[in-house]
């Protein structure tokens, strides 16, 4: 009884129980707005997981989401609030769009300096805004956010200019090289890539990092608590600077694996708002790496299977967006609640 009653009242249940909640409000305006709640949930569930190309689909959905979802986590838990991830994940793809597109080169070669690049270019990015902080006391709320409109600019004059396609029929990149193309998974079938591992790969790696290092324990303590590492003589000024520029270029390498596994090429809508999402995702695994996985998979199955409400249906896709912002709404309520019993 005690050891039921312990698990109910963790952080993870209530989060759980909080989700059922939202999709139960959102099932209640669909019905207000005069449709089956049943439809609406099974045109979800089959656009995820009704067949093995809709599951494949799910995974390729997810793999942006979890990597700059990992972005913002590290940002997040150095207390560097990057509201930028969005332009950082543009620069990682302006990178593979264009030096991707260099013939000749062995896959050895030329796959890790496009990814290496993709990354400095998102670190570079993030890294402004955290000196802006440190150096003039600029909020990096507002760099970052701005920065995101710069780079959508730079990326729309990239695509109808210097890097358009050769024939210059459509503002679009050239195709990008087969020796940096990453491969389907489970042949060309699906839409799966080899992302997945490096988005894996990076998951690991952020949890070694945060749980794991020296750099890690750095991190959360200045984003705890700033001036106590300021009197502990721990480096924060140093500190904010490397967490953002880790931060950034996991974004730029989120735009680069897209770009490389999923795109082919560079477009003007490079992302849907995966570094907006991305931040839901963050804060729905509470800015734990591991976590990030069902998380990011939980928002890659409403992507994947929005665009089977309204062909099943009748359901506009901004269902969508009302399931996203109810999660994030009883996220907060999780996390506001576990502070005031603290």
């Amino acid at each position: 009884m005690m050891r039921a009653r312990t698990l109910l009242e963790s952080a993870w249940s209530r989060q759980l129980l909080l989700l059922a909640a939202a999709l139960a409000i959102t099932a209640a305006l669909v019905a207000l707005a005069g449709r089956s709640p049943l439809a609406a949930g099974q045109a979800l569930w089959n656009g995820a997981f009704g067949s093995a190309w809709a599951f494949s689909n799910l995974w390729t959905k997810t793999i942006p989401l979890l990597v700059t979802g990992l972005a913002i986590t590290v940002a997040f838990r150095a207390g560097f609030w990057n509201i930028g991830a969005e332009g950082q994940f543009m620069a990682g793809a302006i990178v593979a769009g264009s030096v991707g597109t260099w013939s000749h080169w062995p896959t050895i070669i030329h796959l890790p300096l496009v990814l290496v690049l993709a990354a400095l270019a998102g670190a570079m990015l993030a890294w402004i805004p955290a000196w802006l902080r440190v150096s003039r006391g600029a909020l990096e709320v507002i760099s970052t956010i701005m920065l995101n409109f710069v780079m959508l600019y730079v990326l729309s004059w990239l695509v109808h200019g210097p890097l358009q396609e050769t024939s210059g029929a459509q503002p679009i990149g050239n195709p990008v090289a087969s020796s940096v193309a990453l491969p389907r998974l489970f042949g060309g079938g699906t839409t799966l890539h080899a992302g997945l591992a490096i988005a894996l790969s990076l998951v690991l790696f952020a949890h070694v990092l945060l749980e794991r290092t020296e750099t890690g324990f750095r991190i959360r303590m200045v984003g705890a608590s700033p001036r106590a590492c300021e009197w502990a003589g721990v480096p924060v000024a140093r500190t904010v600077m490397r967490a953002a520029a880790i931060s950034g270029g996991l974004a730029g390498l989120a735009g680069a694996i897209e770009v490389l596994g999923v795109l082919g090429r560079l477009f003007d809508k490079v992302s849907p708002g995966y570094g907006f999402t991305a931040i839901a995702v963050a804060l729905l695994a509470r800015l734990r790496p591991l976590a990030l996985i069902p998380a990011a998979l939980l928002f890659g199955a409403l992507e994947a299977g929005g665009s089977r409400l309204q062909q099943d249906a009748d359901v506009s896709q901004v269902l969508v967006l009302v399931i996203q912002g109810i999660v994030i709404l009883a996220t907060l309520v999780v996390g506001l609640a576990a502070r005031g019993r603290e």
